[in-house]
């Protein structure tokens, strides 16, 4: 079977054609920087990839020119499509084929991931118009995190507001994390379910998880993306009295506090400079104290996570890096996981310098904890999940 796989991020659109059998990417094509100077678009279908720039302000025009641009290819008896959704709550818990009913439901977990949901929505609408005939299948980003027991889950609030409300943590980036851990399984010689380690999806959204026996049974990310990692444009932890006291101190709005802290904070926020790590590693480079500061404190709040997971799992087969930054930042990796000797890790440094978005191993032979990097392959466990549950239709 082909799918036709959309991941909506939180700076970028990409689409993948995928043959089921053996896991082949067809062709594909992607949208960058959604938002940012210097967006762009880029073309794998084709058999000389092409990238160009083009003014992306917002995900409505990325999806808009994805698919101007599948317009322009044969995509073949296309059956199925499979859309990433972040936020599916308690009641998505696994893959889902696309109704109107299931529609609103998306719709209506908007104000839990206001930053996400909007654009799967979008696209979902979008492919639904362009492709009549085929199957929509919704996979969520919250159902791989469904595991969590209820020490990891319940935030220590009354507990009405969890049976009532299912105020809770959900975690995301559960397709990034189970394909790292489980690729980082056959990677190590081990079958998935027993392979016990830390993910780490490190993009312009970040979170951490624990897994354990092929279980996720802790994440950073709690009842929105905001919680956890500081990220892009993203706070993550922070002191919950901070909202108070901006609104008291700054006169600011709960949706105007939400705004700041979702969208323009974390590396954007300290550096000044870009959410793009890119920019700020030469900002750094070219002695921008600011960006230099955001690099450290986002390595440091990454560090601090390993630390806590590592005594939450006792064993750990390894620490694997996966997402945009962490397949793709030799320094990156360097400054998170160069010197953290008490978690039994010793970093390579000539293999770490080597690997950009290929999988490797950059740790020492010495290390007692090996580290891994698993580039990304969202699109290839969307397209699975959709061919599992379409079976042979």
């Amino acid at each position: 079977m082909r799918v036709l796989a959309f991941n909506y991020g939180s700076s970028s659109v990409r689409c993948s054609l995928v043959e089921t059998r053996g896991g082949r990417v067809v062709g594909g094509a992607s949208v960058e920087r959604v938002g940012q100077r210097g967006s762009h678009v880029t073309d794998e279908f084709a058999e000389e990839p092409s990238t160009r720039e083009v003014a992306v302000p917002d995900h409505t025009e990325a999806i808009r020119q994805l698919h101007a641009l599948l317009r322009e290819h044969d995509l073949g008896d296309l059956r199925a499509i499979g859309h990433r959704v972040v936020h599916g709550g308690e009641r998505f818990r696994a893959a889902t084929e696309i109704d109107d009913e299931v529609e609103r439901a998306i719709e209506e977990l908007i104000p839990l991931a206001p930053l996400h949901n909007p654009p799967s929505l979008a696209g979902i609408r979008a492919a639904r118009a362009a492709f009549p005939g085929a199957v929509q299948v919704a996979v969520f980003d919250t159902a791989f995190h469904h595991t969590l027991p209820p020490r990891a889950y319940v935030y220590p609030i009354p507990y009405e507001f969890y049976e009532k409300d299912r105020v809770r943590r959900y975690g995301f980036h559960g397709t990034s994390h189970r394909y790292a851990s489980e690729r980082a399984a056959e990677l190590l010689g081990l079958p998935p379910a027993e392979f016990t380690g830390i993910t780490c999806h490190l993009g312009n959204g970040s979170s951490v998880t624990a897994v354990e026996n092929g279980k996720s049974i802790d994440t950073s990310m709690g009842m929105t993306p905001l919680e956890g990692l500081m990220m892009g444009t993203r706070s993550g932890d922070v002191d919950p009295g901070l909202l108070g006291h901006l609104a008291d101190s700054r006169g600011m709005t709960p949706g105007e506090v939400t705004e700041l802290l979702s969208a323009r904070s974390g590396l954007l926020g300290v550096s000044g400079v870009s959410s793009d790590l890119r920019d700020i590693e030469r900002a750094a480079e070219a002695g921008n104290a600011r960006a230099a500061l955001a690099l450290e404190l986002f390595a440091y709040r990454v560090r601090k996570y390993l630390g806590a997971y590592r005594a939450v799992l006792g064993r750990m087969d390894a620490i694997v890096f996966t997402g945009g930054m962490g397949e793709n930042s030799a320094s990156l990796r360097e400054q998170i996981a160069g010197h953290p000797e008490h978690l039994g890790v010793v970093l390579d440094a000539a293999r770490n310098r080597a690997c950009a978005g290929a999988e490797a191993v950059i740790s020492s032979p010495d290390s007692a904890v090996p580290v891994l990097v698993v580039p990304s392959r969202e699109d290839r466990v969307i397209a699975y999940e959709v061919s599992h549950l379409l079976g042979d239709r």
